[in-house]
């Protein structure tokens, strides 16, 4: 999960001293301190994203040999077609 530390106390002297009132400033660094708990909660980390990059790559991988193993069997099933297809032709 990301980490983010946020100073309320330095923002809030910052709101104060551009004029904003300290019971204000008070007010907003904490709702801005709480809505980045909240929300980094849900951020994807590198870690995160290298875990499904993963999974991803496993299940590609699941995939293509499933493909091999059709047009292998796709293959095999023509070849018999062909082979009563011509059985039939040459007997009769």
């Amino acid at each position: 999960m990301a980490t983010l530390t946020f100073d309320t106390l330095r923002f809030a002297n910052r709101l104060k001293s551009a004029g904003v009132l300290p019971a204000q400033a008070e007010a907003e660094a904490e709702a801005l301190s709480e809505a980045f708990e909240v929300n980094l909660k849900d951020i994807a980390t590198k870690g995160d994203l290298r875990e499904l990059e993963l999974r991803v790559d496993a299940r590609f991988e699941r995939v293509d040999g499933e493909l091999k193993l059709l047009k292998w069997m796709l293959g095999v099933v023509i070849g018999g077609v062909i082979a009563l297809v011509m059985k039939a032709f040459f007997a009769g």
